[in-house]
């Protein structure tokens, strides 16, 4: 989401600067009549500054073509047909109009340059008769949409399962006579804990909404992680299994700027996850260190089969599962480990995973030191 707010953001500058110039032509025939246009060097240096391919086309020639434009294109393309530049058949009748006057034009063009990628092309005239032929990278757009959507069905999926077992189980437990008071007393207790992971599984989307409305604005408040760390270990210590916590505080002040429940929320998910994949009898470590003069780190350990390094990329995905079946055997939401990156991002830190398999895995934090005056 947060590069989808860039990438609109970069295109309303890149818009802007081109109409100033539009604009500062028009108005030249009538204020600056005696002042030269300028030269083609610096139109071409001014179209460089453009992160998006650029071509300026007249009676459909390419006169100038920005670095990006050549890199994507081919460095061969300036003084050739604008059709032979962009092969592309949507683009071909936009690009063989008359020069000059009319109203600008986006099309979609997919399999330009790389297959697959989707770009947007823009032909809008300008004054002098030639044409500026803009074409916008609409690949992470379309990948934060493509994420929203499966954010959809995935959360509905996770939300239907429990709910088809609750219908069930209802549907049975209407007709009393074909039901005994054990098999009835069996069912309650599985609709019990199918309701238990609907509501954790609301919770953990109305935590991860919360969270990523506020990711622009930084925590101020100081809070010290050792204590945090204890209230943490105490609290799941009823959940270990009989497995042991350990802390290793290391030395000096662990004082950071953040806020304390999201923290907590975020050790309190490191921890649980280390504890359900850790392999019984093994401790769940929890470290303090220094990163730098300015930063200190917090890394939860554990000692289990660990994971494969190409899923580790994907780990903070809403819903991505390692091992599925296992997931839901151990429990969770899916959405753990995603509410952790917000958590960290808000706070301006940094994620790592480092994992060996038949080792275990190590998720260090990265948190800036708050500042005491």
């Amino acid at each position: 989401m947060e590069v989808a707010s860039m990438e609109v953001l970069l295109a309303g500058l890149a818009a802007a600067a081109l109409a100033a110039l539009a604009a500062f032509a028009l108005l030249r025939p009538r204020r600056l009549a005696d002042a030269p246009l300028p030269d083609r060097d610096d139109s071409a240096s001014l179209l460089a500054a453009f992160e998006d391919p650029l071509l300026v086309v007249r009676e459909r020639r390419v006169l100038i073509a920005n670095p990006a434009a050549r890199a994507l294109l081919g460095a061969h393309i300036e003084g050739s047909d604008v059709r032979l530049a962009i092969r592309h058949p949507a683009a071909a009748e936009h690009l063989a109009g008359d020069d000059g006057g009319g109203a600008p034009v986006r099309i979609e063009l997919v399999g330009l340059g790389e297959l697959g990628r989707p770009w947007e092309m823009l032909v809008a005239p300008l004054p002098d008769g030639s044409r500026l032929v803009r074409l916008i990278d609409q690949s992470q757009a379309r990948a934060a949409e493509q994420m929203r959507v499966d954010f959809v069905a995935n959360a509905s999926h996770e939300l239907r399962t429990p709910l088809a077992t609750l219908i069930g189980f209802i549907e049975t437990l209407q007709d009393e006579a074909a039901v005994d008071a054990a098999t009835r007393q069996r069912f309650v207790a599985i609709m019990a804990g199918e309701a238990l992971r609907m509501r954790d599984l609301l919770d953990d989307l109305m935590s991860l909404s919360r969270i990523e409305a506020e990711r622009f604005a930084a925590p101020r408040d100081t809070v010290d992680l050792k204590p945090l760390i204890d209230e943490v270990k105490a609290a799941l210590k009823p959940f270990a299994g009989g497995r042991t916590i350990r802390v290793e505080p290391g030395t000096g002040e662990a004082l950071v700027s953040g806020d304390r429940g999201q923290l907590a929320q975020m050790l309190n998910n490191l921890v649980v996850n280390a504890l359900k994949y850790g392999r019984a009898g093994t401790p769940v470590r929890i470290r303090l260190g220094d990163a730098g003069p300015d930063l200190l780190s917090l890394s939860v350990i554990d000692k289990g089969d660990g994971i494969a390094a190409e899923h580790i990329p994907r780990l903070t995905e809403r819903f991505y599962r390692v091992d599925p079946g296992r997931s839901r055997q151990v429990g969770g939401t899916g959405l753990g480990l995603a509410i952790v990156k917000h958590i960290v991002l808000r706070h301006r830190g940094r994620l790592d995973i480092k994992s060996k398999l038949g080792a275990g895995t190590r998720v260090e934090v990265t948190l800036p030191r708050a500042t005491v005056t």
